[in-house]
């Protein structure tokens, strides 16, 4: 980090005390300019976002010349500026308004210049032909912006001054800007090359220290014709007179800086008199004479309007100085951002906003006495659609470290045009303006914030707790979910979560264990009375805060990695040779590598379940890429691959939402409010009325909307790797059967069909028979006394490991909070008592005996005690983890809202995602199994078993 001059240090003050907090203070500030964009487009009725000021240009140029004169005082030698140093430039004059209007309205004009200095140093500079700014700082900027937006018409503009505006900043505030604004918009603008144009914020000069600098017409400029002011075009008439015949020059000079009363740096309502700092000339910036009218010449005004200025784009030495300028970096950034499709913004109706409070209140109140599952369905939806505004407004805590203050940048690169209709491979890119965001190696975010209690990592035992009451005794089967369900969500979570762990032997957790207890770490190691565990590798942290953020070695985004793998060598080895698009397969099934284990994206705890969906959607991959083929004969292989991807990943994400997902949550109302979350609501007039009133985005599937990250950069949390610890689905052992005749095969043990076993087992077995098999047994219920058997001594990497205990570890150390915590920080009730738990006897008596109080209790045996709602497959309290995440990863992905289009995925890939489900996806590469389906349930509901044949 550079250390800050004498001048940030003494002269900067940050608003609201720190700059974390000012930077808060700006991105709220940008969200607010990005609506005055929006009001801006309506009010114009463009079919287009403009820039939130400066809409309207008269002139784009890339070919001119910026020259450092050669008397440059040694003080002013620094960084790009030296003697005789000449650069060339790209520059933009505008009016100031963000609605292109007549040049003849009452306005501001501005000039924006891009010096390049080589190709990785460039440097803007903004100016306007007003010396001061109407505001002193960037809360006056945005209010003063917001007031105006839209205010086509003089009665719209007066309202704004006299109206809006005293609302917003107070009356004489008010006052105070009306006044600078209307002594800056009554100067009479004949010609935009004789203005001059004042930068009104200061920026560093390297050792010089602050200065403000301005662009004064340069003397000896040929006068154009009189313009005709009743051309709403008559300053772009000026300037193509003027260049037609002669250059068009100005003069860079700077002020520099004298003292915090005559010359302060935070206000940008203060002129700093050329009196108290006079303006010394510095270089000269010269638009050299050419023809405007031409092909060339307007095809390099199409790519200067494209271009996004910003004074940040350039170098520590001169950094931009003061909170408006300091503000300016986030508001440029998601205004340039906005207007060019990267950054979205879904307004909420001024109707919801006013109903929302008022009804919220009510069903906060309603909850304390009736929890929203006991309500009727209709009426629980509504409950429900409370809560998530509720959850999103309060628990989604933001983890990235973030600049502040900001920091100079170059300017970005653009983003590689193919990942505008392609998935990267490693989960970058899917937020145009923040590349980063969600990818591979970004921090898990938060939905509570952590507890970081080292002396309590071992309190209780968790080895205790794992024996007293997570060890299965006996199986507890789901009976309402097959065996498929499952597989498909350790299927899931491999596509979504994965913690990187230190290589075994070298950085360990160890967990002491009871007295008479030994444990072997290794596969042939020897008894020991600690267990150990390879630890989680953590990523760096500012600062005063605890060591528990880690990096997500699988992307955030729903983009089927599992299947296609977290990188580019993976994705590419995957395939079949010589860049064709389909994935390798081998008669059907998936490639093994040299572990004995198969070639898929992501194979760790692999098991026979794991190779049935696998081979499943390698399968599905390669016929929606035949499917393509046929459809569109000119795609390229590497189209065809990148459009499968698309197709395949976006229809796991709608099996996981409107299948999965109602299959373990078997309620009507969460059935209906997960097919609405894809499809939009049922067709009734008073489900319609009732979203209308009070949110009227749930009036269409998640798919048609724009993405909304809700005031947090996207990631999955660590809350959300919590509430989906769900082993107890697994038994320890499994029935294989013949479809055709219901004829046993064998009975296999977990630990059969694991790992470089459960390749084999599916080719014995056959990829129909295995379906069969898992479709008609039942997975394990999600609650105490159920955790697999087979899991707590299970071999890993040269490691033999307790997973129940290594959850329970993991979810400590990660600072998640304990469940009486974790209660209260979802909006629910604290249990008071252990009876409040269960009402088992035997496992109350044991609650009580492993923890010395109910606030002990670790959140996963908490979340597994529970007695969950009706129909649920686990409790109401995880499920409010996943009511607010489940739909954040559809809400807020690119290519699952705005690029969910027959552009980006085809027709046919739309249509097959649309149309398709689990059911087709089984039918398509095992037909025989038709009859055996539910008829009118999920995939991951029971199959109908068929009965032995009499004479086999």
């Amino acid at each position: 980090m550079a250390q800050a001059t004498p001048y940030e240090r003494s002269y900067e003050r940050y608003l609201d005390g720190s700059p974390e907090a000012e930077r808060r203070l700006f991105e709220r500030l940008a969200r607010e300019l990005m609506k005055v964009q929006d009001v801006n487009k309506r009010a114009a009725g463009a079919g287009s976002l403009a820039r939130t000021q400066h809409a309207k240009a008269a002139l784009g140029v890339e070919n001119a010349r910026l020259r450092f004169h050669d008397d440059l005082p040694d003080a002013l030698r620094r960084g790009f500026a030296e003697p005789g140093a000449e650069y060339p430039a790209t520059v933009r004059i505008s009016n100031a308004s963000g609605i292109r209007q007549a040049d003849g309205a009452a306005d501001l004009r501005g000039i924006a210049v891009r010096v390049g200095v080589t190709a990785e140093e460039s440097h803007d500079l903004l100016a306007t032909n007003w010396p001061v700014s109407h505001a002193r700082d960037a809360r006056e900027f945005v209010a003063f912006a917001k007031a105006m937006a839209g205010a086509r018409t003089p009665p719209r503009a007066a309202f704004g001054l006299f109206v809006k505006l005293p609302l917003a900043v107070g009356p004489a505030t008010a006052t105070r800007m009306r006044r600078n604004v209307r002594a800056a918009t009554r100067h009479a603008v004949t010609s935009l090359a004789g203005e001059t144009y004042w930068s009104r914020g200061a920026i560093l000069w390297g050792d010089a220290g602050p200065v403000r600098y301005l662009l004064r017409p340069a003397g000896g400029a040929a006068p154009g014709p009189r313009s005709d002011r009743r051309d709403p075009n008559h300053l772009r008439r000026d300037l193509e007179h003027r260049l037609a015949s002669a250059d068009v020059s100005f003069d860079l000079c700077v002020q520099r800086y004298v003292d915090e009363t005559r010359t302060p740096i935070e206000d940008g309502a203060t002129d700093w008199r050329e009196a108290v700092a006079p303006a010394l000339p510095v270089a000269r910036l010269t638009i050299p004479s050419q023809d405007l009218d031409t092909a060339e010449a307007r095809a390099a005004a199409g790519r200067v309007e494209e271009l996004a200025f910003n004074p940040w784009y350039t170098t520590d030495d001169f950094r931009p100085l003061g909170n408006l300028n300091r503000a300016r970096k986030a508001a440029y950034e998601a205004s340039a951002a906005h207007r060019g499709g990267l950054r979205f913004r879904s307004g909420e109706p001024l109707r919801n906003r006013i109903l929302s409070a008022p009804a919220g209140a009510a069903f906060r109140l309603l909850n304390r006495y009736l929890p929203w599952h006991r309500l009727g369905t209709r009426a629980s939806l509504l409950n429900l659609v409370f809560l998530r505004k509720a959850l999103r407004r309060f628990n989604l805590i933001d983890t990235d470290a973030h600049e502040a203050p900001p920091k100079p940048v170059p300017v970005p690169r653009p983003a590689d045009e193919r990942l505008r209709a392609a998935r990267s491979y490693d989960g970058t890119h899917n937020d145009l303006s923040a590349p980063a965001m969600g990818s591979v190696g970004a921090a898990f975010g938060r939905n509570l914030a952590p507890v970081y209690r080292p002396d309590l990592f071992d309190t209780p035992n968790p080895v205790t707790v794992s024996r007293q009451l997570l060890h299965r005794e006996t199986f507890l089967p789901a009976t309402s979910l097959n065996i498929l369900a499952a597989a498909w969500i350790q299927f899931q979570v491999h596509d979504w979560v994965n913690h990187r762990r230190h290589p075994a032997g070298t950085k360990t957790v160890e967990v002491p264990l009871p007295g008479g207890m030994s444990w072997r770490n290794t596969p042939s190691g020897p008894a020991e009375t600690v267990m150990r565990f390879a630890e989680n590798e953590g990523l760096p942290v500012p600062e005063g805060r605890p060591p528990i953020l880690f990096g997500n070695t699988a992307s955030h985004w729903w983009d089927g990695s599992e299947v296609y793998g977290e990188d580019e060598t993976t994705a590419r080895s995957l395939r079949i040779p010589d860049g064709g698009a389909q994935l390798r397969l081998e008669r059907g099934h998936l490639p093994i590598g040299q572990s004995g284990v198969p070639l898929s994206g992501f194979t760790d705890s692999w098991w026979l379940g794991l190779s049935v969906m696998h081979t499943l959607f390698a399968r599905e991959h390669n016929a929606v890429c035949d499917a393509l083929r046929g459809a569109y004969p000119s795609m390229g292989e590497e189209s065809v691959y990148q459009t499968a991807r698309l197709v395949v990943s976006a229809l796991i994400a709608k099996i996981h939402t409107v299948e999965w997902t109602p299959a373990i949550l078997a309620t009507e109302a969460l059935d209906i409010g997960l097919h609405t979350n894809w499809d939009g609501p049922p067709d009734s007039w008073l489900t319609k009325l009732g979203l209308w009133l009070f949110d009227a985005h749930a009036l269409t599937g998640i798919p048609g909307t724009l993405p909304d990250h809700h005031g947090a950069p996207y990631s999955l949390t660590e809350d959300f790797v919590t509430v989906y610890r769900m082993h107890p689905l697994i038994p320890d052992d499994f029935e294989l059967r013949e479809h055709h005749f219901g004829q046993r095969l064998e009975t296999v043990g977990f630990l059969d069909i694991n790992g470089a076993a459960a390749e084999g087992a599916v080719r014995k077995t056959g990829l129909a028979n295995t379906l069969y098999s898992f479709g008609i047994a039942h997975p394990g219920a999600i609650t105490l006394h159920n955790f697999p058997r087979a899991l707590q001594a299970f071999e890993r990497e040269g490691e033999v490991i307790d997973l129940s205990v290594v959850d329970l570890v993991r979810t400590r150390r990660r600072g998640v909070p304990r469940y009486n915590d974790f209660l209260a920080g979802l909006h629910k009730p604290r249990v008071r008592r252990f009876e409040d738990l269960t009402e088992d006897p035997e496992t109350l008596a044991r609650l009580k005996d492993v923890y010395a109080s109910v606030d002990e209790v670790d959140t996963m045996i908490g979340l597994f005690a529970e007695n969950p709602p009706t129909g649920f497959g686990f409790s109401d309290t995880a499920f409010r983890v996943f009511i607010l995440m489940a739909t954040r990863r559809l809400q807020s992905d690119r290519f699952l809202t705005v690029d969910f289009r027959p552009e980006i995925y085809t027709p046919l890939g739309i249509d097959w995602v649309q149309k398709g489900g689990m059911k087709s996806v089984i039918l398509r590469h095992c037909p025989d199994l038709a009859a055996l389906l539910p008829r009118t349930a999920t995939a991951f509901a029971p199959w109908r078993q068929v009965p032995p044949h009499p004479t086999r």
